[in-house]
């Protein structure tokens, strides 16, 4: 069997031929930065579409986890374009951080369709190092389609419970690796190279709900589903959220 993904791998990555020679000429790296950001706002509509009922129920119980004084304090990391917006309750003071930079043009016209939130200024920085943010700062960290292609998982949870005031939530939607006897993850491991090739880092086989689970939170509420989507591979999806 190890060998047959093997040679399915290379043949998929044939079709990534022309971006693989890119790479070679050093030019796919900063091309793909400045297209990946348009790539995902166009993806982001038909994936919020799908997952709306399971957005909305997710973030219902955010107000729940305001602070002291009654406003609550969110940091979404890997913002992007700013989908998760409309889930946020009246007032919300939210902190945007994406590691591409390319993605503000995009963010800043969502924060304006949003204008029931107010915003801190946005920060680019890798979910990995949020140095720019203070211990114990704020009441949730949000994150969506993003642990997926983080470098360093570990690390990023240890640097949401830096930020996490005690009592503060980490909310979290994500799609993950399938069950290891079925064919969605035959296929998964077959696609594994190329899609994360073509698109930033995106691991399809990445265990998260593991990850999670390590990560020394108090409480965790977390529901593993089979996302509404055409393509197998992405939809197995972890959602919920840990608390500090």
């Amino acid at each position: 069997m190890g060998l047959v993904v093997v040679v399915l791998q290379f043949c998929v990555g044939l079709l990534a031929l022309p971006a693989h020679l890119l790479d070679f000429l050093g030019l796919w790296k900063p091309l793909s930065q400045r297209i990946f950001p348009y790539i995902m706002r166009k993806l982001a509509v038909g994936y919020n579409e799908k997952m709306h009922s399971y957005k909305k129920e997710l973030f219902r119980s955010l107000p729940d986890f305001a602070g002291p004084s009654g406003q609550l304090k969110v940091l979404e990391i890997g913002c992007g374009t700013g989908n998760n917006f409309q889930f946020y309750p009246q007032g919300t003071k939210v902190t945007c951080t994406d590691l591409n930079p390319n993605f503000q043009q995009f963010l800043k016209k969502s924060q304006a369709e949003n204008d029931h939130l107010h915003y801190e200024p946005n920060l680019v920085a890798p979910a990995e190092n949020l140095s720019a943010v203070e211990d114990a700062s704020v009441d949730v960290v949000v994150s969506t389609l993003v642990l997926c292609s983080a470098e360093n998982v570990e690390r990023v949870l240890k640097e949401v419970r830096r930020i996490l005031r005690r009592g503060g939530a980490f909310y979290f939607m994500e799609h993950v690796c399938a069950d290891h006897s079925t064919w969605t993850y035959f296929f998964q491991q077959i696609y594994h190279p190329t899609w994360k090739f073509l698109l930033d880092g995106c691991n399809l086989c990445r265990e998260i709900w593991k990850d999670l689970e390590k990560a020394s939170f108090s409480e965790m509420k977390l529901k593993h589903i089979w996302a509404p989507f055409p393509w197998k591979p992405f939809r197995p999806h972890i959602l919920g959220y840990a608390v500090k």
